[in-house]
């Protein structure tokens, strides 16, 4: 510790020019903290090609000594310096543990994130990277002597000269390896997502695009929307249970040898084999599958600006609400009646920091038992068409192990730390595993509920996860990377129904002719908007048949 404060003092009692701070921190930048992109780039360069493996750091020196030049002024320069090192040791930490890359959708989602799930990704380690490669030279340059020159001509000068120097940098780099960069490049467009700070970059994007640009004029679809006639005049009961990082590859009824399915295998679900996310978090995800938008053409600003497909049921005089414990709808049910289930709701299944599934369960069971009570005491003679939707904590990551009771855990060993790149692949496994394992529990103990009120609603249920989950496979973990690079273990994603043959017959639908389809077809959250209304029987204008998995097996 004294040796540590000694070398603070000697380095601090020296006064800095600010071109010899920027070179040392542009250095920091081009050589230490991009050691991810210069790592994956010299993975990608030829045989042989080893000055240009080497260059990259070299011309990120070049390129942040421009740029870093821009803030060198005083009460500038050291704020704007010590917010890029904390951020840019927490990025470089993500990238090298989980292979993360931080574009626009996953700053999205980092500001989306409640501060329960935020803090699972803390760990020792996480910290300790913060603590010496942001936090130690953050403090050195904050007790730094910067000067900037003897007269304003000379440090005009030397500014120039700097700046020149820094280009000399970079075109010497691009007039050697330009081919390289070019080829490398064009066939690996994500690795400019790579370079840190860029998620600087896509911060004031966002904080641009959400809090300072004009909103859209909202669009109220669907008004026409109404509800077609059940065969049995029964009212409706759908639960719509929205999954959180369910991949498919892991579930018994996509074919993993697994059995993850446990509780619900003899209660006849229908199984979609081939079903795929819109994005790969759940800022994005969430509002995009409810949107009538397409993976094509969404953005989150047009799908903000008109109503969902909750909406759209809502209109047709459906009752419609949304219980979270998932930390936030991202604005799907801002026109519902929404229900947040506090992290400290039930002694038993809240630990103070998030809820088991379980208490969704207990919402939905207390709300209907209340529902039937209300409608004997009025005197009514029937009740209302029902949607609830249910917001999951599912499988959240990477504290798996906190999804689920401890009595419900199925395999083992199980990864019991937020750190997983320090548990075995068998232990982040088991520990996922378990997760879906629980996830199917949840969906026995909502079908039970709703076996109990068949005699009174046509009752049915459909769940779908948001996106999936990478567990180590090439080096990578947890979600949210650029969809276009993203591997299939991110968006190939669970979707299950539940519709018992009196729902099937009340609707007009085929059943075996959706479980033939969900063997064969290729689907998407693209169909979800489409789907959900041809399940309740919801019919309007903004309707699309062509992706309404229930067109081709329409009895009516």
């Amino acid at each position: 510790m004294k040796l540590l404060t000694q070398t603070l003092s000697r380095i601090t009692q020296k006064s800095f020019s600010y071109e010899a701070m920027i070179f040392i921190i542009a250095i920091y930048f081009g050589f230490v903290l991009n050691i991810p992109l210069i790592r994956k780039i010299y993975e990608l360069s030829t045989e042989g090609h080893v000055l240009f493996s080497l260059s990259p750091a070299i011309l990120l020196t070049g390129c942040f000594m421009l740029i870093f030049s821009f803030f060198a002024y005083r009460f500038v320069f050291k704020p704007v310096m010590i917010v890029l090192l904390l951020t840019s040791s927490a990025a470089m930490y993500a990238m090298l543990k989980y292979n993360v890359m931080f574009d626009y959708g996953m700053i999205e989602n980092i500001f989306e994130t409640n501060s329960g799930e935020a803090l699972s990704y803390v760990s020792l380690p996480s910290v300790g990277y913060v603590l010496l490669l942001g936090i130690l030279p953050s403090i050195l340059l904050y007790r730094a002597k910067l000067t900037s020159g003897p007269s304003f001509v000379k440090a005009i000068l030397r500014r120039v000269g700097f700046t020149l120097v820094s280009l000399a940098i970079i075109g010497v780099m691009v007039l050697f390896f330009y081919k390289d960069y070019a080829s490398v490049g064009r066939n690996n467009k994500y690795l400019n997502k790579m370079i840190i700070p860029a998620h600087i970059f896509n911060t004031v994007k966002y904080l641009n695009n959400r809090y300072f640009t004009e909103k859209l004029t909202f669009n109220p679809i669907g008004q026409d929307a109404h509800l077609l006639a059940n065969s049995n005049n029964k009212p409706t009961l759908m639960v719509l249970v929205v999954g959180e990082t369910a991949r498919a590859q892991n579930m018994a009824y996509n074919g993993y040898q697994r059995d993850t399915n446990p509780y619900t295998q003899n209660l006849g679900i229908i199984a979609l084999q081939n079903a795929f996310s819109c994005g790969t978090a759940t800022a994005y995800s969430l509002p995009c599958m409810f949107s009538r938008l397409t993976h094509d053409n969404y953005n989150r600003e047009a799908a903000d600006a008109q109503n969902n497909v909750l909406d759209v049921i809502k209109n047709a005089g459906v009752e419609v609400t949304w219980f979270d414990s998932d930390g936030g709808d991202k604005e799907v049910a801002a026109r519902l009646t929404k229900i947040d289930i506090a992290p400290n709701d039930d002694p038993i299944l809240c630990d103070g920091s998030s809820c088991y599934d379980q208490v969704l369960v207990n919402k939905l069971s207390a709300k209907l038992k209340q529902d039937v009570e209300n409608q004997t005491s009025s005197g009514k003679n029937s009740l209302n068409n029902q949607m609830i939707a249910l917001h999951t904590m599912g499988s959240h990551g990477p504290t798996y192990w906190k999804r689920y009771p401890e009595n419900m855990q199925r395999f083992s060993p199980a990864c019991s730390r937020s750190d997983i790149e320090n548990c075995t692949d068998e232990e982040i496994v088991n520990v996922y595993d378990n997760t879906l394992a629980y996830t199917d529990y949840i969906l026995a103990e909502t079908i039970k509920v709703l076996q109990q009120y068949q005699d009174k609603y046509n009752v049915s249920l459909v769940y779908l996860s948001d996106h999936g989950e990478s567990l180590g496979e090439n080096g990578m973990y947890l979600h949210g990377t650029p969809y276009a690079f993203a591997p299939k273990e991110q968006t190939h994603i669970p979707w299950f129904m539940w519709l018992p043959q009196d729902y099937t017959q009340a609707k007009g639908m085929d059943r075996q002719c959706l479980v033939n389809l969900a063997q064969t077809g290729t689907f998407s959250h693209d169909n979800l908007f489409h789907s959900l209304l041809g399940l309740y029987g919801v019919a309007t204008s903004v309707h699309d048949p062509k992706l309404d998995i229930t067109t081709a097996c329409k009895t009516n």
